[in-house]
């Protein structure tokens, strides 16, 4: 836990509500932050925002700054920009920690639903595109709504954790634990991410049936 507190986190479109909500819950926590998006200056409204409603050490930058300095980088970018971007950064992202928390999903007059993903899901996309990098995946069933909300005071969350590097996976469980009655849990090997990212679709389906912000908790553990 001291390790990841030390740490900067970057939050690769952090303009958005799943990358925002995140970043608010981090700075909270007391961790450094910095916001990416693809201009800088969206990114550092984004981040005076968050600063303002969660204190702590909040900055923003264009995307390559981003990875550049930051230790640990969330990706939580849309879908449609993921490969894009991600190879573009390939060489700020080397040596580091990616968690991808990216869920490629469609929607329908029936609802949401999972997309293919030529290489089995967004995260072995990330992988495949970022050899040099240590891909996890995580974050995919956190509620938005919930994370932006810090009179919220304890998040009821298990995070699974996927990775073939289990060092890796340690820290990004511990990054889960900053966030007050979150889990971290490991899920298994990247190549299971993809059930972890198309099981997004039967949450929002839940949340919009019952009105809730519905998470996921693992048992006996």
């Amino acid at each position: 836990m001291a390790e990841v507190r030390e740490m900067t986190v970057g939050v690769l479109g952090g303009t958005g509500a799943q990358g925002k909500g995140l970043a608010i819950r981090w700075a909270a926590a007391g961790l450094r932050v910095v916001i990416g998006s693809r201009k800088a200056d969206r990114a550092r409204d984004a981040a005076s925002e968050i600063a303002e409603v969660a204190g702590g050490r909040v900055t923003g930058a264009d995307n390559a700054e981003t990875a550049a300095s930051a230790d640990l980088v969330l990706v939580a970018l849309p879908w449609d920009g993921h490969a894009e971007t991600l190879e573009s950064l390939r060489p700020q992202l080397a040596g580091k920690i990616v968690v991808d928390c990216v869920n490629p999903l469609g929607f329908d007059a029936k609802g949401p639903y999972p997309l293919e993903v030529p290489e089995g899901s967004a995260a072995q996309q990330a992988a495949a595109l970022l050899p040099d990098s240590r891909v996890t995946a995580a974050f995919h069933h956190v509620s938005a709504v919930t994370l932006a909300d810090l009179s919220v005071e304890h998040v009821d969350l298990d995070v699974l954790v996927l990775g073939d590097d289990r060092e890796a996976t340690d820290v990004v469980r511990a990054l889960a634990g900053t966030i007050p009655g979150v889990r971290g849990i490991f899920g298994g090997r990247l190549r299971n991410a993809h059930q972890v990212e198309a099981l997004t679709a039967n949450l929002i389906a839940i949340n919009r049936r019952y009105k809730a912000h519905a998470g996921l908790r693992i048992t006996d553990v």
